[in-house]
């Protein structure tokens, strides 16, 4: 007989971490693109054109964006574990696509399916941690999930990277995503338990167990647009994920042109997610105590200034330093900003306003790789590195402007 249910990170600790686990396989499996697809693209396909080559980032961030999307109305369907196996059973098929792909629409094929698998995968389980400890532990909730995730992403980039250059491109660093993949579901098929209890607790704790649901229109009007708080979170998302998309298409190309070989970019891929995911442990709880607001617009300026100095600067050292900076102002914003979501969004609509925003923020993703290697086919990569730096710092000022300190406050609707 299973024990009653309760809120708290101690009162769910096996969960909890098993969820961690699982997520660190959901972030390896990105992990294993960061390094070798986008040289795959110039290297074996032979691909000249920038939009070319970013094009599976393209496709994935709409997928994914659109998967977060679907997710808001699916949690109403079923439950969350089953959205969670679900999407592993769409990833599935990714490793084994990018070894053998005979052509570059294979790769992109391969990433609308991954998509998918980190839509549905990272949304449930970060839902589902913050389910389990309650309003209390939302910024620990948030930081364990992106740093597990994150902290593998660079991880495995930087292996991929070491991989190929003893071995080669592929097949051999996509080894990884095909024990990632299988671990993953087996977990979450055997082990994973559902929270929907702990929702309802969580409801019933609030008073809000009986209110009625919003439609799902009026929970993407008011997370778009409609709620100022919700609005500045979202936007910041979206400008996050685009600086994101262009430095994981455009950096390798980038270090590439001055020399650089895969190894050390791998490292250099590798430095930036794995920063940002071991000090969202950190970030994550201190949003908890000393607000949201200044960590996300702060964050922002932060990445901005990491960037402008890989753009001014030559030499691995330098690069280093730069991508140490945006690893930094990453974990920042990330798990400040789901939390943000989570304070102004009460238990009943609170995954599908995560999946809004989580629409928006890997929106991103595409919107950055689209522009990236439009501007770089244009007028150079340096121009696309240098202009998303700009609107990144553009996009804390508008989270300075607009978000209101409101913890818990779930007042949008």
């Amino acid at each position: 007989m299973r024990d009653p249910v309760r809120l708290g990170l101690k009162e769910n600790l096996g969960q909890f971490s098993l969820l961690v686990l699982v997520n660190a396989f959901v972030g390896g499996m990105v992990g294993l693109e960061r390094t070798v697809v986008p040289l795959i693209g110039s290297e074996v396909f032979g691909l000249v054109a920038k939009s070319a080559i970013l094009s599976f980032i393209v496709s994935f961030g709409v997928v994914k964006a659109l998967s977060n999307l679907a997710v808001g109305s699916l949690v109403d369907l079923f439950n969350k574990k089953k959205i969670l196996v679900a999407g592993w059973i769409f990833g599935v098929p990714v490793p084994f696509i990018l070894m053998l792909a005979p052509s570059w629409g294979w790769v992109v094929f391969a990433n609308v399916l991954l998509g998918i698998n980190q839509g549905f995968t990272w949304s449930m389980t970060v839902n589902m941690k913050i389910d389990l400890v309650g309003p209390r532990f939302r910024g620990v909730a948030t930081g364990m999930n992106e740093f597990a995730g994150y902290a593998s992403l660079g991880i495995t980039a930087f292996l991929t990277g070491y991989i190929a250059s003893a071995y080669a491109l592929r097949p051999q660093p996509f080894y990884l995503g095909v024990f990632y993949v299988f671990a993953g579901l087996g977990l979450s098929v055997f082990l994973v338990r559902d929270t929907r209890e702990h929702v309802r607790l969580e409801a019933s704790q609030t008073g809000s167990e009986d209110e009625d649901k919003p439609t799902f229109q009026e929970v993407f009007s008011a997370t778009s647009f409609r709620d100022r708080n919700l609005f500045a979170c979202s936007q910041a998302g979206l400008v996050n994920n685009l600086n994101d998309g262009m430095s994981w298409g455009v950096f390798p190309l980038f270090f590439a042109a001055f020399g650089l070989g895969v190894e050390r970019i791998g490292v250099l891929k590798a430095v930036y997610p794995f920063v940002w995911g071991v000090l969202q442990v950190v970030t994550g709880p201190l949003s908890d105590r000393i607000g949201r607001k200044g960590l996300i617009a702060g964050g922002l300026w932060v990445q901005a200034v990491g960037m402008f100095i890989i753009l001014a600067t030559r030499g691995f050292g330098w690069w280093l330093v730069g991508s140490l900076i945006m690893g930094l102002g990453t974990a920042m914003v990330y798990p400040t900003l789901i939390a943000a979501v989570s304070d102004h969004s009460r238990p009943a609509w609170r995954a599908r306003s995560l999946s809004v925003y989580r629409f928006w923020r890997d929106l991103g993703y595409a919107v950055g790789a689209l522009a990236a290697g439009i501007i770089a086919d244009i007028l150079g990569l340096s121009w696309a590195i240098g202009l998303v730096a700009a609107l990144t710092a553009l996009s804390g000022f508008v989270v300075a402007l607009l978000l209101e300190e409101k913890p818990g406050s779930g007042d949008a609707l």
